[in-house]
């Protein structure tokens, strides 16, 4: 008999709940993750030869129980789903860990093609790194605000915005403070650009990390102007398998850069989609400022968008839909050649995804507005660097 053993995952527990085919609940448990508990919730679940693991949140909360379940077979079921399901059913939509493991069993009994949770090392490693870059980068701007504080106190007008640690430290040298606060400052200040000039040292070996990593992949994305090495680390580690996407609406509808559809009777509108991946949301948007800031393609869009009535903020988030419909290409022809060059099967190259994240299928309310028509003149493909 085939059951689904639906897990609402947390930190330190997990509840679990089996149901068959027929959505008859089987048993129910509540776990702890420590190594006895992980290896009871196993022995429940191995009661049922013919079983299928579904975890809410494998990209989130679920990912340090679903990777450990990688030997078994599982779904991720994003929490999108499960609320859904949670809403509808009886007890007035009351949110408990018993309720929320039948949810997630729900879902996964009623819905197809949920994303199966794979482990690519290459994928798991990068994506480690890129978060770590941008831990770096928000640690950097923390001490860089600090450090601007402090030079304001100590020189008339502070200093300039886009401040280095070598500028930082020729600066703080100028000055010799004879009061014991402005002594103080000025130590202070001193201490910050070390720990500036530290995590400048760290963002650079994590860049050449992540670009080492990127073109061992045989990935080109960083071929488009305003897409760097944690950039292009980003998409591959967030995205996976670009064939999980039917096309590039689904994957735009995914990063959050299709608009929604409030159109109503003869009125049609669209508006902002605040859904999708906000990580992969804002690799697109920074590589739209880039191409702002220099004469792309990009560029000539939003201004052609702008001269047709449209504001700053409707013609970046337009910009941010066609630079997704760009990426998508690239990438799915990066994964063919990859397959290509390795016929035997490259980690990352199956139907499942390598990666957890939302289920790309779109909802009614989430389609996306229709690409450039296909006998556009040349598509648009950002400026090579």
């Amino acid at each position: 008999m085939s059951v689904i053993i639906g897990m609402d995952p947390h930190k330190r527990s997990a509840t679990i709940e089996v149901v068959d085919e027929r959505a008859r609940v089987l048993a129910v448990g509540r776990y702890g993750t420590d190594k006895t508990g992980y290896a009871q919730m196993l022995a429940a679940g191995r009661k049922y030869a013919d079983r299928v693991w579904a975890v809410e949140g494998c990209n989130g909360i679920g990912n340090h129980i679903a990777h450990r379940l990688l030997h078994e077979t599982v779904l991720d079921v994003p929490a999108k789903l499960s609320a859904q399901v949670r809403v509808f059913a009886t007890g007035n939509g009351r949110k408990t860990d018993p309720v929320d493991g039948h949810s997630v069993a729900m879902v996964a009994l009623r819905t197809p093609n949920l994303v199966q949770v794979q482990l690519d090392p290459d994928l798991q490693v990068m994506g480690m790194l890129v978060d770590r870059r941008d831990e770096l980068g928000r640690a950097r701007t923390q001490t860089i605000n600090r450090l601007h504080r402090l030079l304001l106190e100590l020189f008339p007008g502070g200093a300039k915005q886009l401040l280095s640690a070598r500028q930082a430290r020729a600066l703080i040298a100028t000055i010799k403070p004879r009061d014991i606060v402005g002594k103080t400052r000025r130590r202070l200040a001193v201490e910050l650009i070390g720990e500036l000039e530290g995590i400048d040292k760290k963002i650079k070996t994590a860049e050449k990390d992540l670009k080492e990593l990127v073109v061992a992949r045989g990935c080109t994305l960083m071929d488009l102007h305003g897409v760097g090495p944690s950039g292009a680390a980003r998409l591959l580690a967030d995205v996976g398998d670009i064939r999980r996407f039917a096309d590039r609406d689904r994957f735009a509808s995914w990063n959050g850069t299709a608009p929604l559809d409030v159109s109503s009777g003869d009125q049609k509108r669209h508006r902002l989609s605040r859904a999708g991946n906000r990580r992969i949301n804002r690799t697109l948007h920074i590589m739209a400022v880039v191409q702002l800031r220099n004469r792309t393609e990009g560029r000539a869009y939003f201004d052609a968008k702008k001269a047709a009535g449209k504001t700053s903020m409707e013609a970046m988030r337009a910009m941010k839909r066609r630079l997704s419909n760009v990426v998508y290409p690239r990438m799915v022809t990066d994964q063919k050649r990859r397959q290509a060059a390795d016929p035997g099967g490259h980690s990352g190259t199956t139907l499942q995804s390598s990666v957890t994240d939302l289920t790309p299928d779109i909802g009614p309310s989430d389609k996306p507005l229709p690409g450039p028509a296909t006998n556009h003149p040349r598509p648009l493909v950002p400026t090579v660097p």
